[in-house]
C-alpha cells in the first residue's frame, strides 16, 4: 500500500507537470531543451543557495525569524536568477530574429513570441516562458519533495507533531504542486513584464514568490498546515488568474491593432 502511496505522491506533486509536458513541449524538440536547461539551472541555483546556508543549518531555534531571513535571501537570489535567464533568452530571440532575416524571412513577431507557451490556452502564453517556469518548479519540486519521497515507500508513512492530521509526505507533494503552479505562471509573467517594461508585472512576482515562501513558515505553528496550505493555494489561484487576464489583454490589443 505505501508503495502506491509514494507514487501517488510523487504523481500529485508533478502530475499536472507531466500531463503538460506530454501534450505540448513533448512535441517540439526546443522546448524539451528548453525545459531541461532551466530545471538544470533552478536545482544548480538551489544547491548554491543550500551550499551558502549549510554553515548555519540547522537552525537550533524555535523562532520563525531566521528561517524567514533563510526565504528572503533564497527568493532574492532566485529572481536574480530568473533576470538572468531572461537575458539569456531575449540573446537568444536576437540571434532568432538575425537568422530569419539572413533567410529573407519576416521576424518574431508579438504573435509568435506569444505562440511558443501552453499551446491550448487560446494559444497565446508563450511556449518557451511556461517549458522555463515549468523547469523552474520542477526543480523545485525535485528539491524539496520528490527527494525526500524514498521513505514512503517503506512499510509505514511519516507525521509530524506540528501537522499530525496529514502524512508529511502528502503535505510536501500538495506545497510542491502549489508551487509548481506558481513558478510556472510567474515566468511568463514576468518575461511578460520584462518584454513590456511594465513594472506592475515585473514586481507582481517576486512579491508573490515571497509571500508563497514566507506562507510556509504557518506549518512551524500547531496545526499550521491546515491554514497555510489553502493560503499557499490561494497565491497560486491569484499567479493563474492574473497571468490569464494578462493574456487576455494582450490578445486584445494584438485583435485590436489587426
Amino acid at each position: 500500500m505505501t508503495v502506491a502511496a509514494g507514487i501517488g505522491y510523487a504523481l500529485l506533486a508533478l502530475g499536472p507537470s507531466l500531463s503538460l509536458f506530454v501534450a505540448v513541449i513533448s512535441k517540439k524538440p526546443f522546448l524539451i531543451l528548453t525545459l531541461l536547461s532551466s530545471t538544470l539551472v533552478w536545482l544548480v541555483s538551489l544547491i548554491v543557495l543550500s551550499g551558502l546556508w549549510r554553515a548555519f543549518l540547522p537552525l537550533e531555534t524555535t523562532a520563525w525569524w531566521p528561517y524567514g531571513i533563510l526565504i528572503l535571501t533564497s527568493v532574492v537570489f532566485q529572481e536574480g536568477v530568473r533576470i538572468g535567464v531572461w537575458r539569456v533568452y531575449k540573446r537568444l530571440e536576437d540571434m532568432l530574429d538575425a537568422f530569419a532575416d539572413r533567410v529573407a524571412k519576416p521576424r518574431l513577431f508579438l504573435t509568435d513570441k506569444m505562440q511558443i507557451a501552453l499551446g491550448k490556452l487560446r494559444r497565446v502564453l508563450n511556449h518557451m516562458y511556461a517549458a522555463g517556469g515549468l523547469g523552474h518548479g520542477v526543480a523545485h519540486a525535485v528539491f524539496f519533495c520528490i527527494s525526500l519521497l524514498t521513505p514512503a515507500f517503506g512499510p509505514a508513512t511519516f507525521y509530524v507533531e506540528k501537522c499530525s492530521q496529514i502524512p508529511f509526505f502528502l503535505v510536501s507533494a500538495i506545497i510542491a504542486l502549489a508551487f509548481v503552479t506558481i513558478h510556472t505562471f510567474s515566468m511568463v509573467i514576468a518575461f511578460n513584464g520584462y518584454a513590456e517594461k511594465k513594472r506592475v508585472d515585473q514586481l507582481f512576482v517576486p512579491i508573490v514568490h515571497l509571500v508563497a515562501g514566507m506562507l510556509t513558515l504557518i506549518n512551524l505553528a500547531n496545526g499550521g498546515c491546515i491554514v497555510g496550505i489553502p493560503l499557499l493555494y490561494f497565491m497560486a489561484i491569484l499567479t493563474l488568474v492574473y497571468c490569464g487576464q494578462m493574456v487576455w489583454r494582450r490578445l486584445t490589443e494584438n485583435q485590436s491593432r489587426h
